[in-house]
């Protein structure tokens, strides 16, 4: 029988599909009980699927390469082509980031056939910038190409909505009641005056007229993004850089972006590109925030139109009860505080509760945002309304 006939008749017969996938599942263990033989296509992928969760309980492959990928590079790169042909991208970005955390195969991704051959994420991302420091020149440049391409598909998903959404929050916050004939919104005028309208004359009579000043072409709010760049937050500094370059492309906001381990570096002059923006950052390290917001807090020229966003888990080596004083003269002052425990799609990561309970008490509270949210985030704080908190359940 073919591998097309065998998995046809896999398909038609509901009970050796059931054994086959059970197969695949226990890994062929003698002891896994299904009795199911694989071939073809069936058996590679097994193969691939056993070389990397074969041997889980034997010592991690950094220290003893007895796991089924072996050492060396070119077994690796084969075995990489091998996951991209049998399973769907999004396995493939799992299985990748198991291998790197099973087998220890961080090293290899210095070598530039291997970063040819893996299939690109913002985890990749986040560990190659861990490698930065490791890297040899010749590896560099592709690694750069690498990072560019997960870049450029991130901006491609989030800038259209990020712009479109803060430009309606800036567009209503820098909204006027006594505008100019030109600067008149005639949609929200007509809106907001619907129950003066005179049924004989069939007209709206404006008792309030609604509009945008002269300026709305002009810088309207500031905007600093901190970003904790400790080894737990690497995907929140790939986000971070993308949403920060996507911000600075907007005339009418100031954009910052301050990351922080203990010592703090300001890449604002490179938001024009991510990537440089990225390879800026040197991630791992101690974790100073009260240093870091004492940095922003002497940037801040408009207190009342800028917004602050702190993204930390909040595990801080500095001064605990400066950087709660800071948070609190910040917005005393009129600045918006946002505290941000992760920006990515994984969801809250381990972080110091008793900090995010102090920041929530000076009405700061801190929360995960996945990059979808963060535009609304954003567009909240620039409007001072409500944050959209997402349910921590």
């Amino acid at each position: 029988m073919t591998d097309t006939q065998d998995g046809a008749a896999a398909t038609t017969d509901p009970a050796r599909e059931r054994l086959r996938r059970w197969r695949l599942v226990l890994g062929g263990d003698p002891a896994d009980g299904a009795g199911h033989a694989l071939s073809g296509q069936d058996a590679a992928m097994d193969g691939a699927l056993a070389a990397l969760y074969g041997k889980g309980d034997e010592p991690r492959a950094g220290r003893d390469r007895s796991a089924g990928l072996g050492a060396s590079a070119p077994s690796v790169a084969r075995w990489l082509g091998d996951i991209r042909t049998y399973f769907p991208s999004s396995v493939v970005q799992v299985m990748q980031r198991d291998a790197i955390d099973r087998l220890g195969l961080a090293t290899l991704l210095l070598e530039p056939e291997m970063l040819e051959a893996v299939e690109a994420d913002v985890h990749l991302v986040g560990t190659l910038l861990s490698l930065d420091k490791a890297m040899p020149e010749t590896t560099k440049e592709t690694a750069r190409i690498v990072v560019r391409k997960v870049v450029e598909d991130l901006e491609e998903r989030l800038a259209t909505r990020t712009r479109a959404t803060l430009t309606g929050a800036l567009d209503r916050s820098a909204r006027v009641s006594r505008p100019r004939h030109h600067d008149i919104d005639w949609n929200r005028t007509i809106a907001a005056n619907l129950r003066h309208y005179l049924p004989e004359h069939r007209t709206v009579v404006p008792e309030r007229l609604v509009g945008y000043g002269r300026a709305s072409r002009s810088v309207k709010k500031e905007v600093v993004l901190c970003v904790d760049q400790s080894g737990s937050m690497a995907a929140s500094v790939v986000y971070a850089s993308v949403f920060g370059a996507v911000l600075a492309s907007m005339r009418s906001v100031d954009t910052r972006l301050v990351v922080f381990d203990t010592a703090v570096a300001d890449l604002t002059d490179r938001l024009d590109d991510p990537v440089d923006v990225l390879f800026g950052t040197r991630l791992g390290g101690g974790t100073d925030i009260n240093r870091a917001l004492a940095y922003c807090q002497s940037r801040i020229t408009r207190p009342a139109e800028t917004v602050v966003v702190l993204i930390s888990d909040l595990y801080e080596g500095g001064i605990r009860d400066g950087m709660l004083k800071r948070v609190a003269a910040m917005k005393a002052s009129g600045v918006q505080f946002v505290t941000l425990l992760a920006l990515s799609d994984e969801g809250a990561p381990a972080y110091d509760r008793e900090h995010a309970a102090a920041l929530a008490a000076l009405g700061a509270p801190a929360f995960a945002c996945t990059p979808d949210l963060f535009p609304e985030v954003m567009a909240a704080a620039i409007e001072k309304r409500p944050l959209p908190i997402p349910d921590a359940g």
